[in-house]
């Protein structure tokens, strides 16, 4: 059913807007649609102008969405547009509402407006006439002052998003793509919403790992609910040309028809879209909630080894400083030992240093220093726990921040620092990353109960190689642990002598590596 609706009356507005405001299984789902039907236009595929009418993926959204919502989807299903519509339907019936969505980026955001602004613009001239009269209709804000509301779209990247507002509904879009801040953002924006506001999540899925997947997999114990999209939900996935029989199909491509009633056009779009894509299909085109995010990228390393050594790894029997100084392993005798490090540029945002401590002969994860400290600051942290642990060989990346870390620790008198070529410190270039990663890699599947830290291993359920073949952390994860950890066994390995390294450990113990 659609209204036509040519009044500038707020008081019909608004009895729209209490309808809206009911609980899914309250109202009919046609009952909530029916002004985005009636009012919100859209620019279609072919470029015409023309009303909203809500897909299967809209329509199952509209269904199920509570307060707190958060949605796991393949991509260009709409589900972006039809927030929008929704909640401008909201901003526009319910006096004194604010509305905030917030996107990955600033092309994201400038499109996003737009789709809003269009919707505004196509209303009937005597609604635009009357109380939706603008006083401010730019820079990605629409104000409305004779109702007191009020629609902005920011991105990710802005600290500021949202900041000193009550936020009425929230929407954030591709959270798994945004900055390696955006949690923080999040956090912030989350705490503007009362109890009785709206939010959405929603996203593609970027890796298994990154505080979007870690709030999908936590939705139950946070009260959201979740949403999951398949890309079989948008009407344009199939290739109506493509003639296939039945007999053809695969054993998955049969357990999709019949649990899911794809078609065979279904089944011939996705085999094209497969052989196009690649193994950016089942990330960009999601089949089911878990796959997609470990499809997010190849892992580098060994996911079932990542799993082992989560189990394995237990607590520290010491905790310093808020966390930022772990010990699994205290200095024992006579051992030697080396400390990997990587460092960061010490402020309070953006990537941490780390510095991993592991002992030389069995390659035994014993502890880990990981925060936010200026130059001079983790060289007297790193000198500390060099002499803690009975003098050990510091191996610091002299990339970038390290060159820093290296003066100070020289003005300290520490004096045994890894040298390379005759200079201090460890050279993290194109040619030795590599092999670094891959020597860790080899490591972790070898002995993963090496590895005591948590946030080690999580890391490296999060690195992933990309298309071009570089490897790195997933948008909106970290890689210093990561990094420390394969300086740590990569001068290991280089001061036993690459013949004798771990490729000669003729045997894996609970005491680590036993080099042969």
């Amino acid at each position: 059913m659609v209204v036509k609706i040519m009044t500038s009356d707020l008081g019909l507005l608004t009895n729209f807007g209490k309808q809206l405001q009911r609980r899914v299984g309250e109202s009919d789902e046609e009952l909530r649609d029916r002004l985005i039907e009636s009012l919100c236009k859209v620019r279609s595929k072919r470029r015409s102008l023309v009303l909203l009418k809500p897909n299967r993926a809209q329509r199952e959204y509209s269904r199920r969405c509570t307060k707190r919502n958060i949605v796991l989807k393949a991509r260009q299903l709409g589900i972006t547009t039809y927030v929008a519509a929704r909640f401008f339907m909201q901003t526009i019936t319910q006096p004194g509402t604010t509305t905030v969505q917030v996107a990955h980026n600033q092309e994201s955001a400038e499109e996003i407006f737009q789709i809003v602004r269009r919707f505004r613009e196509h209303l009937p001239e005597t609604m635009l006439e009357g109380v939706l009269v603008t006083s401010r209709a730019n820079v990605r804000q629409i104000v409305l002052p004779k109702l007191d509301s009020e629609y902005r779209v920011a991105t990710a990247a802005d600290p500021n998003a949202g900041r000193g507002m009550t936020i009425h509904n929230l929407h954030c879009s591709e959270v798994a793509r945004w900055p390696r801040d955006g949690a923080e953002t999040l956090t912030s924006l989350r705490a503007a919403v009362p109890e009785d506001g709206e939010i959405v999540l929603e996203s593609t899925p970027n890796g298994a790992g990154g505080f979007f997947y870690d709030e999908w997999q936590r939705a139950e114990e946070t009260g959201y609910t979740r949403h999951f999209f398949p890309w079989w939900l948008g009407g344009e996935y199939a290739d109506q040309k493509a003639d296939i029989l039945a007999e053809s199909y695969t054993e998955e491509e049969r357990r999709l028809v019949e649990s899911h009633g794809l078609t065979s056009a279904q089944i011939a779009w996705r085999r094209n879209n497969r052989a196009q894509h690649r193994t950016l299909a089942a990330q960009e085109f999601a089949e089911d909630p878990d796959t997609c995010f470990l499809a997010s990228g190849e892992c580098i390393f060994d996911l079932d080894s990542i799993e082992e050594g989560l189990k394995e790894c237990g607590e520290p029997i010491e905790s310093h400083d808020n966390g930022r100084m772990l010990m699994w392993l205290p200095p024992h005798g006579d051992k030697q030992y080396i400390v990997g490090v990587d460092p960061a540029g010490g402020g309070s945002e953006g990537d941490y240093s780390c510095a991993q401590v592991i002992e030389r002969r069995t390659a035994m994860h014993c502890a880990e220093l990981h925060g936010h400290f200026s130059p001079r600051e983790l060289a007297n942290r790193l000198a500390a726990l060099g002499e803690a642990y009975n003098g050990a060989l510091l191996a610091v990346e002299r990339n970038n921040h390290g060159y820093g870390v290296l003066a100070h620790l020289r003005a300290s008198g520490y004096q045994n620092v890894y040298r390379e070529g005759g200079q201090e410190g460890w050279l993290t270039s194109a040619l030795s990353r590599p092999a670094m990663i891959e020597n860790l890699a080899a490591v972790l599947a070898l002995a993963p109960r090496l590895f005591r830290s948590r946030r080690v291993l999580n890391e490296c359920r999060t690195f992933v190689r990309h298309a071009d073949g570089s490897s790195s952390a997933t948008s909106g994860t970290h890689d210093d642990c990561v990094m420390a950890m394969a300086v740590a066994m990569a001068v290991r390995r280089e001061v036993a002598g690459k013949s004798s390294g771990l490729w000669e450990c003729s045997l894996v113990t609970d005491r680590g590596l036993e080099v042969g």
